[in-house]
This record gives structure tokens, C-alpha cells and sequence, in this order.
């Protein structure tokens, strides 16, 4: 079996991959720009890999890639949205047009044009498998997380499309939020926008009273993609120790 991940050079990315490899699944995975990290990750998994520098702003770009998994590998069971862009942490009324189309551009064109490459190769198939990471903010809001929440709220709403729509063809279409993680832009964001006591108070709010690792994540993600789940599908799995309770 193989797998896609967009975006396998961040916290959550690089965990995603490290699994569905020990699970001897094949892997292929995108980056922007961290190419040292993407040939460290790349020498590290135990299975047949592939890495691109990939721009998921070009219409072309993600199909391009999707195609090359193809012909290596033969055939893609499951492909998995974990890109977007690291965004600032700011109150509604201060976001710019600018920064709201800067950010749309990245996050919601980023995963059509993913779904674009994906759906005519599972379609062919007759079978496949689609994830998407979120954000837990669609569901229990954070002040100044809107930039990340609005972008996630519509790539939920178009994957629900997709499971409805895409089903016939035995397509499966879920989402895994994420609440606070220890690692790639959360960890960022919490060093960056808050002190450590706001950070502490976070953690307080989570019923589990920690935050999550993105092995967790990634556990939840390869379950989707598994063969024991194959009656799950337009559905947001919330992985957030409770904070949205």
C-alpha cells in the first residue's frame, strides 16, 4: 500500500510519515522549502520513499506530483492534507484583506488543488482515502485564531462534500483536528504569540491537562487510512484531550 503527504516536513507531517512507514506502507511526501529537512526525513523512513519540492499554489503542481507517485508506486490509497501556512495569532477587526487572501491562497486553494489530483486517480481505483488536518478551533474558538479556524472550517465543509458526493465511488473523505500540539505550528505559535503563563492556562483547559504529541495525531490519521476504517468517512475526528468539552 501506498500514501501521499502534503506537507511531510512539519511537526505533524513528518510524524504521519514516520508511521504509515511502520506500517510498511510506501510514502510520498511534499515540502516547500526545507529541503534538508525533507532528505532527513526521507533517510530516516524504513520503506520506499519519495519526496518533491511541491507549491501547492500552482494548479499543476500537486497533480504533477500525484502522477509520479503513481507511476513509481502503481496506485495511491490514500492521500493526506497536512500543509498549510503558519499564520499570526490576531484579533479579527486587525487582519488585512491581504492577509486573509494570502492565507485563503495557502490553505483552502492548497487543498483543492490536492483534491483535484486525488480524486481521478481514486475514482480510476475505484477506492481511496482523503485526510485532511484541521483545527480543533472550529469547533471550541479561540480569541485570535480566525485566520486558522475559517480557512479549516471550509476544507471541512468541502471534504463533508466529497464524502457525500464521492462515495459511489468508494471514496472516503474525513478530517482529523487537531487541538493544542506540542510540535510544528502550534508549538511555534505558543513560543511565538503568548507568554508561558498563557501557554500554562491552555494547558489547564484541557481536561487531560496536557497538550498533544503529533504522534497522537498521526495515529489517528493512519487509522483512517486503514482497513479499519473503511465505513468511516465525512466525518472530524477531534483529537484535543477534551478542550472542546
Amino acid at each position: 500500500m501506498s500514501v501521499v503527504v502534503f506537507g511531510g516536513t512539519g511537526g505533524l507531517g513528518q510524524a504521519i510519515c514516520r508511521d504509515f512507514a511502520r506500517q510498511e506502507r510506501k510514502v510520498a511526501f511534499t515540502f516547500r522549502s526545507a529541503r534538508a529537512a525533507a532528505e532527513a526525513l526521507a533517510q530516516s523512513l524504513t520503506v520506499e520513499n519519495l519526496h518533491a519540492a511541491v507549491d501547492l499554489g500552482d494548479v499543476a503542481a500537486a497533480a504533477t506530483f500525484v502522477a509520479m507517485v503513481r507511476e513509481k508506486f502503481g496506485r495511491i490509497d490514500a492521500v493526506v492534507y497536512a500543509s498549510g501556512p503558519d499564520i499570526p495569532q490576531q484579533y479579527v477587526g486587525d487582519i488585512t484583506p491581504g492577509q486573509w487572501r494570502a492565507t485563503f491562497d495557502a490553505d483552502i486553494y492548497g487543498f483543492i488543488n490536492v483534491v483535484q489530483a486525488s480524486l481521478p486517480v481514486f475514482r480510476a481505483q475505484k477506492s481511496g482515502a482523503l485526510i485532511a488536518l484541521t483545527t480543533a478551533a472550529t469547533r471550541h474558538y479561540p480569541p485570535r485564531d480566525a485566520l486558522s479556524a475559517v480557512p479549516k472550517a471550509a476544507i471541512e465543509q468541502l471534504v463533508v462534500a466529497i464524502a457525500k458526493e464521492e462515495g459511489r465511488h468508494n471514496i472516503r473523505a474525513n478530517c482529523v483536528a487537531p487541538g493544542m500540539i506540542a510540535a510544528g505550528l502550534g508549538q511555534r505559535m505558543m513560543a511565538r504569540d503568548y507568554s508561558a503563563d498563557v501557554g500554562e492556562a491552555f494547558k489547564k483547559a484541557v481536561p487531560l491537562r496536557r497538550f498533544g504529541t503529533a504522534e497522537e495525531i498521526a495515529a489517528v490519521v493512519t487509522f483512517l487510512a486503514s482497513a479499519g476504517a473503511t465505513y468511516i468517512s465525512g466525518q472530524t475526528i477531534v483529537v484535543d484531550g477534551g478542550w472542546q468539552l
